[in-house]
């Protein structure tokens, strides 16, 4: 790369994100060129990482948070039903670029693991026949099964159940169509496949800095090997960089993020890799937060396949760092904080009054804690099969909601910036498993005035794309047969 290269397209960090952008532009622009840039030595090494996310294939099968109680007493489904769609746009990309051949054996970055929802007590028991009930007859979740029958739940997970003496009512409701994926492997791939197809992929680079110049971006590059800096020219730059997309908009001054900030939040899990422990629970089970603690306390049990090698992980466990990536610097939370977003950060706190005293518990809780949380999914747990590791780093995005300062959701949002030529991204999960549907969001927003001629490539690529598949079963049963011919998921 020369001192002062040019490019059409720019894509900022090495993450499912920007590999899944890059794939959709490889089809509707071949013509364009395109610079990948990864501050890091490798590729899926954040929040792609396997170690740094929970390798679910969300889908809304299992996920208590999709199907939030309402204050009548139903329950809203409308958020399973939404996530479930844009997870088959994800399968669909999967399985047309593994039927062509440029993705390798599919069976290295995911697999099939049941999703179970788990209930306890009789409050949860009741949330958990009402989400049945809901969604049971709904063609995106078809064949989801309820059980209460010891018998049954201890030959669906063994690991949990088997022997178990419970002392108030437990529930479990099965998808047996639920996956494992492996992002960071998958990531790379991606990669190598734009690389393959004349894409300039770099690792070790990192931007520093981005403005606007005329009708095209200029960011100023470090090369972190040769410790000397560049300046790119690009007509289109998706800042898809985690925790780093922060501080690059507020050096860039873009004027719809001047009073965002960014509460960062680290999470933990206790890890077991005993082969008989992981022979005993092939499976994702998801149960409900405890009363008062947040959605994203939601703990997990689960299968994970790690660059081949199977573990169970349990969590998570939120701790604090004040760095905006996992590899970040210690100062990335007070570099971030400026006049114009101190008060909604302050005000954010006052508002999540219960985030914030979930965050102190977890950060004071004992190994005995946790091993006692262990314990409500996996009664006959020892401390010493399982040992604390840290996942991966999120970034929160905080900004004013109603007037006042307010973790805007624990998803993932698109900023359209009307300096044009700029799609930052920010936010957390559920991400991966919805990078597809996100990435047509960026296309849509970025380029208004293109989509329309780039659907039809889109919708060979992705025939769903546009459709809702709750509306076509038709179409939603040959797409599940033919993305789990290609992808290798056998469910049974």
């Amino acid at each position: 790369m020369s001192d002062r290269a040019a490019y059409d397209v720019v894509l900022v960090g090495g993450g499912i994100m920007s590999a899944t952008l890059g794939a959709l532009l490889r089809r509707i622009r071949p013509d364009w060129s395109l610079l990948v840039l990864e501050r890091l030595d490798g590729l899926g090494l954040e929040s792609s990482s396997g170690w740094n996310n929970a390798g679910t294939g969300h889908a809304g099968l299992c996920e208590f948070n999709y199907t939030p109680l309402t204050a009548s007493g139903s329950i809203d489904v409308s958020g399973a039903i939404a996530v479930n769609e844009q997870f088959q746009l994800s399968r669909q990309l999967w399985a047309r670029l593994a039927e062509e051949g440029t993705l390798g054996d599919p069976t290295g970055f995911i697999r099939p693991v049941p999703h179970y929802a788990f209930a306890h007590g009789a409050a949860g028991v009741a949330h958990l026949r009402l989400r049945h009930a809901a969604l049971r007859g709904h063609p995106l979740f078809e064949g989801m099964e309820l059980t209460t029958d010891p018998a049954v739940l201890a030959r669906w997970l063994p690991l949990m159940f088997d022997g178990r003496s419970e002392r108030e009512p437990v529930a479990v409701c099965r998808t047996r169509g639920g996956t494992d994926v492996d992002y960071g492997v998958l990531t790379r791939r991606l990669f190598a496949a734009l690389a393959g197809d004349g894409a300039d992929v770099r690792t070790g680079h990192e931007v520093r800095a981005l403005r606007r110049d005329g009708r095209s971006w200029l960011l100023r590059v470090r090369d972190l090997h040769g410790a000397r800096d560049h300046v790119v020219r690009a007509g289109f730059v998706f800042l898809g960089a985690g925790g780093g997309t922060l501080p690059l908009l507020q050096s860039a001054g873009v004027p719809e993020t001047r009073g965002y900030g960014g509460f960062p939040i680290s999470g933990r899990f206790l890890r077991a890799a005993d082969p008989g422990l992981v022979a005993r629970h092939h499976a994702k089970v998801y149960s409900h937060a405890e009363p008062g603690a947040p959605s994203l306390s939601v703990p997990h049990l689960d299968t994970r396949v790690v660059d081949g090698r199977a573990y169970l992980m349990f969590g998570p466990f939120a701790a604090f760092s004040p760095r905006f990536l996992k590899r970040g610097r210690l100062t990335d939370l007070p570099r971030s904080v400026h006049a114009r977003n101190a008060g909604t950060l302050l005000g954010a706190a006052r508002h999540h009054g219960d985030l914030v005293r979930y965050l102190v518990g977890q950060l004071t809780q004992t190994p005995g804690g946790r091993l006692r949380a262990l314990r409500r999914f996996v009664p006959d747990a020892r401390a010493r099969d399982w040992e604390l590791v840290t996942a991966g780093q999120r970034v929160q995005v905080v900004k004013r909601v109603n007037g006042r300062g307010s973790i805007a959701g624990f998803g993932t949002e698109v900023v359209t910036s009307s300096h044009g030529g700029l799609a930052p991204l920010l936010g957390a999960s559920p991400g991966a498993s919805a990078s597809v549907a996100i990435m047509l969001d960026v296309l849509e927003r970025a380029f208004p005035d293109d989509v329309r001629d780039w659907r039809p490539a889109l919708r060979d690529l992705l025939p769903s794309y546009g459709v809702p598949l709750s509306q076509d079963p038709a179409l939603l049963r040959d797409l599940t047969r033919r993305t789990g011919t290609a992808l290798g998921l056998d469910h049974g």
